[in-house]
């Protein structure tokens, strides 16, 4: 039986050599990469369509901003305890025991998952009758009741979805990336279709759409949660916990706050900036007897926004993460295999995050008017596209750092150091609330989703630090650096490709159509990816490759590529 240390002590920096990429399984990264990627670009397709049918539907007005903020806590909670902190905290040491005593992995699965259930259900109950209270006592205000009637429809996902995840991770650990990566497509198809009846006259009433989606999603959740138990059969013996599982269970108990507030600082910011956003409703259109720079619109901006500047995160970003943290975990106590794998890591995460930063900001406005753009009653408005836009702005230029976070976050966890990334998580909260509440006077919710990715920025300059002090790693050696130059390099060269495009393609007449903008926006993406590969091919990113190969034989085992 294996157990883990609770604390971390500096190991010896020993800088790999040129032959320790024999110790990465190239192919089975690169796998992993591919089937979360391949699976949850589908997802993140389906999303796209949920939220163009939903932000059409209920517009960029006060139900839109109701419905968002709604939508948003459980998600929370699911990236917190479900996908986030609890696999964090749970997965190194399942991975561990799952190697070296199955029994006691699958009793410490049947604990975490009684837990989790107890915890979530427990919780959603409480805010439930929060809210209930809250519009019974307070001034009476149709707004601020649509929200939380809204909030209280859709709290019951919370304990679905965070269930849905920590099973995935179960999952993960077993080498199973397919299932989890595709649950969530249930989710989006069970609103899709509950929007699509309204979209096309069949049923009546923005409000009604409203509750309807809402109780598509807390169906498409519970479905979500038989689905990944049903992918989970014959791996995990579900029975009672015994002792030994009862003390991995407190170590991993001991782990899960520091992880939820490090790896949860983009949730987090993401939350305090919908609480913003939200004021007007909530309490009013003053603040300390200054006008808010916001309206009730703003919540609906932002969160809608969001959703462009996290699909390529989700696809990628974060799955590059996922891909690479069961894989850290096994390779804790090998140094030298450890720090290869993090390089790749890191390595793949640029590769894909910078470009889809550049890109973003390129093409923005064609992208959200072809996004949310329409005509009559379904669409933003024109004044909504332009914020939406300028909202965008502040997004994408953190997306490599959203990415890199995910990555960097996962090394310390993988080594069972939870307690650095919090204290800096904690420390990025508060930057990001000082930012949100001084950047919103100049930008309204576009200053907002700048102070977002400020903070993202500078917590994925001082994890890199932090890495090498703390953990002894030193990650970013020269054939990283020289890889992250050569990354920057077909990024400039892509985005410069795009910008003389956008030059060149007419704005106005035809082209300022909804059709004109969808042109527009196909156009900078095909420029831009094409470009990007040719460069990449060029200067012989071997990222490409990393990507394609499949691990010998199927499985995992040493590739024996070396990192040129």
């Amino acid at each position: 039986m294996t157990t883990r240390p609770d604390t971390v002590t500096n190991p010896p920096s020993t800088p790999p050599g040129p032959n320790d990429s024999d110790h990465v399984s190239t192919g089975m990264l690169g796998g992993a990469v591919r089937t979360v990627s391949g699976l949850t670009l589908v997802s993140r397709f389906a999303g796209l369509a949920r939220d163009v049918i939903t932000a059409r539907l209920l517009g960029d007005d006060v139900l839109g901003s109701a419905f968002r903020a709604a939508y948003a806590l459980p998600n929370l909670f699911r990236r917190l305890f479900g996908e986030g902190a609890l696999s964090a905290a749970f997965l190194p040491e399942y991975t561990l025991l799952r190697r070296d005593d199955p029994q006691i992995a699958s009793q410490l699965a049947t604990l975490v998952v009684r837990l989790i259930t107890l915890l979530t259900g427990g919780i959603t109950l409480v805010m439930m009758l929060g809210f209930a209270g809250a519009i019974l006592v307070l001034p009476q205000d149709p707004d601020r009741a649509l929200s939380f009637k809204l909030m209280i429809l859709m709290l019951p996902m919370m304990p679905a979805v965070c269930l849905t995840a920590i099973l995935g991770g179960m999952l993960q650990a077993h080498g199973r990336f397919a299932a989890p990566a595709a649950a969530p497509i249930l989710l989006n198809l069970f609103q899709i279709v509950a929007g699509l009846a309204f979209y096309f006259g069949w049923a009546q009433g923005r409000v009604t759409a409203a509750y309807s989606i809402g109780v598509a999603a807390v169906l498409a959740s519970a479905a979500q949660v038989l689905w990944s138990w049903w992918a989970l059969r014959g791996m995990v013996e579900w029975g009672r916990a015994g002792h030994a599982a009862n003390v991995h269970g407190r170590a991993v108990l001991k782990r899960f706050i520091p992880a939820m507030i490090g790896l949860g600082t983009l949730q987090l910011n993401t939350t305090m900036d919908m609480v913003i956003a939200m004021w007007p409703t909530y309490v009013g259109p003053k603040i300390l007897g200054f006008d808010v720079p916001l309206d009730k619109s703003s919540n609906a901006i932002l969160s809608y926004t969001q959703t462009i500047y996290q699909f390529p995160l989700g696809v990628f970003g974060i799955a590059v993460a996922t891909a690479v943290f069961p894989m850290l975990s096994r390779s804790a106590d090998h140094p030298h295999e450890f720090v290869a794998t993090l390089r790749r890591g890191l390595r793949l995460s640029l590769f894909i995050g910078l470009p889809a930063s550049v890109g973003l900001l390129l093409i923005r406005h064609d992208l959200v008017h072809m996004i949310f753009g329409g005509s009559g009653k379904h669409g933003f408005s024109q004044e909504g596209l332009a914020r939406a836009a300028s909202v965008l702005a502040g997004f994408a230029p953190g997306v490599w750092a959203y990415s890199l976070n995910h990555v960097w976050t996962r090394a310390f966890y993988a080594r069972g150091d939870t307690r650095t990334p919090m204290r800096l998580a904690m420390a990025m909260v508060a930057l990001n609330l000082t930012l949100n509440v001084t950047m919103i006077w100049w930008l309204r919710e576009a200053g907002l989703a700048w102070a977002t990715a400020i903070a993202a920025t500078v917590q994925c300059l001082v994890l890199g630090l932090w890495c090498r002090q703390k953990l002894g790693i030193e990650a970013l050696d020269a054939a990283t650096w020289r890889a992250f130059v050569r990354i920057g390099l077909a990024s400039a060269t892509m985005g410069a490709c795009v910008w003389v495009g956008n030059m060149l393609i007419p704005s106005t007449g035809w082209w300022a159509s909804w059709g004109g903008h969808a042109a527009r926006c196909a156009a900078g993406v095909t420029i831009g990816g094409g470009v990007y590969a040719l460069a990449a091919l060029g200067w012989r990113a071997p990222e490409i490759r990393w990507l394609l190969r499949r691990s010998p034989g199927g499985g995992g085992g040493p590739s024996g590529m070396s990192f040129e």
